[in-house]
């Protein structure tokens, strides 16, 4: 809030060369912002294809869990008026990638009931299918889709 003020401040008083500074700064922290959600939620969302692949079974609430965080990634990436998304598939792919780690030590403590350590669960899933599922599921492809 202080940035707006600040910047009604600074139009105000003609000084079109800060205030532009200013509206820079706030779509970067606005993006910074919606990237670390489509992180949070990624992690949430590879965490239960994680369970799934190594339990080869689902639930009712891994499921709405799954098809919540897919709509928050679409929902957060989504960019209304421009129509179009604040990430490629390529940079999803990437920032997917980067949450798998995260994913799956929190899959390590739930899965099996937490006999398994990160490492030893990691030979018993398939990261690329997995991200290859989480990336069908947000870009709406077929394939190998979270099970109901």
């Amino acid at each position: 809030m202080e940035e707006l003020l600040a910047l009604k401040e600074l139009l105000h008083a003609g000084n079109i060369a800060e205030a532009l500074l200013l509206v820079e700064e706030l779509e970067e922290m606005s993006k910074s912002d919606k990237l670390n959600k489509i992180f949070s939620y990624g992690i949430i969302l590879l965490l239960h294809l994680i369970k799934q692949s190594a339990e080869n079974r689902t639930t009712r609430s891994w499921n709405l869990s799954i098809r919540n965080s897919v709509k928050q990634i679409k929902r957060t990436n989504s960019r209304e008026k421009a129509k179009g998304t604040y990430m490629s598939e390529e940079e999803l792919a990437a920032t997917l990638e980067d949450a798998y780690d995260l994913a799956l030590e929190k899959a390590a403590i739930e899965a099996f009931e937490g006999k398994y350590e990160p490492e030893e669960l990691s030979q018993l899933v398939n990261q690329e299918e997995i991200i290859k599922n989480a990336m069908n599921l947000i870009w709406e492809r077929e394939g190998d889709i979270a099970r109901d």
